[in-house]
């Protein structure tokens, strides 16, 4: 008996186990052919070439044993294999649920063709996993800053020495610029190593990162927290004494550690500091007060490792504390009024992530309203 053809389209940019699961439960469908989207077409749709180029990834195609036949699509637009549909004459084509569209259904009903919509299931063992997903996380990453923020400054540690509090996060979403994610420095990585994560030593693309945006004759100084913090994975501990870069650094990529602070972190969206917003025209650089906010930062890298929500929600809120008592206008009256009403109250701790705006960050077990998650990256 004469084998049914089975046909699929995609562009099959970085492939993973996801695609292969797809191909193999396509393929008991009958022999399955394969069409692939061109790199002008992709450009077209999506304002961006694929990582790998039409030809590359013809050949990858070819060469996995579920695949009876692949070719590049020769229509434009959505429906780029129309041409190899009508040509081939299938008796069905497949789609998972993030492919299906009705132009698609409608356009294979019209030519009598079967559409079936598979559900994303992995290999057993495997996890599930999507293109997008994929190259979500290649991109650079984000930085969140949990305690001691400003003691990287040295005219602060030089006063006192003390530790900042660190966490590299996945981009799961744009993340509002001028929000206290290190958004600026990270648009500096962007334009050195493009948007996803550099290959090399992570201190070191920490190092080059911090001198692209300090060079000589910098007036305000960007705090090298932001440039580790972006490309130091895990959780780190940073401790500063007087000079622009920490002098030890502690970090944690345990998978426990990173993914049980991921559950307890929310983020509540506020709105970003405004343009040309100065948080330093009031410094109030007393020693008591900078001692608090070091001891903050030693007090939160303690209680991440103990996974202790009790202790950690307090020094991200006395951080907050400290930082209005040594520069009042990083946190504006109304957003201390918000905190103290809203979040200290009914949470183990909360600390915001940018001056005069940006995210309220919530230490939480419970669900908080109006936030967004997070995923350290480690």
């Amino acid at each position: 008996m004469k084998a049914k053809k089975v046909m699929v389209s995609g562009c099959y940019d970085l492939l993973h186990g996801g695609h292969i699961a797809f191909f193999k439960t396509a393929s008991a469908y009958g022999d399955l052919y394969v069409i692939i989207g061109r790199d002008g077409n992709l450009l077209l749709l999506k304002g961006k070439k694929p990582v790998f180029s039409e030809k590359e990834r013809l050949y990858v195609v070819r060469s996995i044993r579920y695949v009876y036949e692949a070719c590049l699509a020769s229509g434009t637009g959505m429906l780029d294999f129309e041409p190899e549909l009508k040509r081939i004459k299938p008796d069905i084509f497949v789609v998972n649920h993030e492919g299906h569209s009705n132009d698609k259904e409608n356009l294979c009903k019209k030519l009598g063709v079967e559409y079936v919509v598979l559900k994303r299931i992995p290999e057993p063992g495997l996890p599930a996993r999507s293109s997008s997903e994929t190259k979500r996380e290649m991109r650079f990453p984000y930085r969140l800053c949990l305690a001691g923020g400003w003691i990287d400054q040295p005219w602060v540690s030089k006063i006192y020495p003390g530790s900042v509090v660190v966490a590299q996060i996945w981009p799961t979403m744009d993340f509002n610029g001028r929000s206290g994610l290190a958004t600026s420095s990270r648009d500096f990585g962007i334009k050195i190593w493009g948007d996803r994560y550099p290959d090399g030593n992570p201190l070191e693309n920490a190092k080059i990162l911090f001198g692209a945006e300090n060079p000589p004759g910098t007036q305000y100084v960007a705090g090298s927290q932001d440039h580790l913090g972006l490309l130091l994975p895990g959780i780190n501990e940073l401790k500063y004494n007087g000079e622009y870069w920490p002098y030890k650094i502690q970090s944690s990529v345990d998978k426990d550690t990173c993914d049980w602070l991921s559950d307890v972190i929310h983020l509540v969206p506020l709105k970003p500091r405004p343009d040309g917003y100065d948080p330093l025209k009031e410094l109030h650089l007393e020693k008591p007060f900078i001692r608090d906010l070091g001891d903050a930062g030693e007090r939160c890298w303690e209680s991440i490792l103990k996974k202790d929500i009790s202790g950690l929600g307090k020094a991200m809120s006395d951080t907050l504390i400290s930082w209005k008592k040594i520069l009042p206008l990083t946190v504006p009256d109304d957003i201390m009024k918000d905190m103290e009403t809203n979040y200290f109250t009914n949470y183990p701790g909360a600390i915001t992530s940018g001056c005069g705006g940006g995210y309220v960050i919530v230490v939480s077990e419970k669900e908080v309203p109006g936030a967004v998650k997070i995923r350290i990256r480690y």
